[in-house]
């Protein structure tokens, strides 16, 4: 069987959609095969936190959404608001949903505070994973 291809659009492709990516080729990596874009760096942060459950994001790299351009997706998720604003529609998708998740990357405090925002926001994004992945084989 073919990997289904996924293309994770965050406005900075920092946390949100780069937590996605790691998940979708840690996990289910049998049958998918996930990107991700934007047009910022990689959050220490986020790094940080997907290493807490055995994901190594490390070594990603934020990628301009233009990188994309011409390819064939599957599916593509925009993983915030305003990437459904920047970008409706994706030429290439077969399919294209949006699913908002808090951006953690705007969270204030101590380091354990900000920690714990990006913990939050990992666990809803693996959790909408497992609960989705299913129906997006189809």
């Amino acid at each position: 069987m073919e990997k289904k291809k996924i293309l994770f659009i965050c406005t900075h492709n920092s946390a949100r959609s780069q937590m996605a990516e790691g998940f979708v080729n840690t996990f289910f990596s049998d049958n998918y095969e996930a990107y991700s874009a934007g047009i910022a760096f990689v959050r220490p942060y986020a790094i940080k936190v997907m290493q807490e459950i055995s994901v190594d994001i490390s070594k990603d790299r934020s990628k301009h959404l233009s990188a994309f351009y011409g390819k064939d997706f599957d599916l593509v998720v925009t993983v915030c608001d305003n990437a459904k604003k920047i970008c409706p529609v994706f030429p290439g998708a077969k399919r294209m949903i949006h699913q908002s998740f808090e951006n953690p990357s705007s969270a204030k405090g101590t380091e354990e505070e900000m920690l714990k925002v990006y913990r939050k926001v990992r666990d809803q994004i693996k959790n909408w994973l497992v609960e989705n992945l299913e129906t997006i084989k189809k």
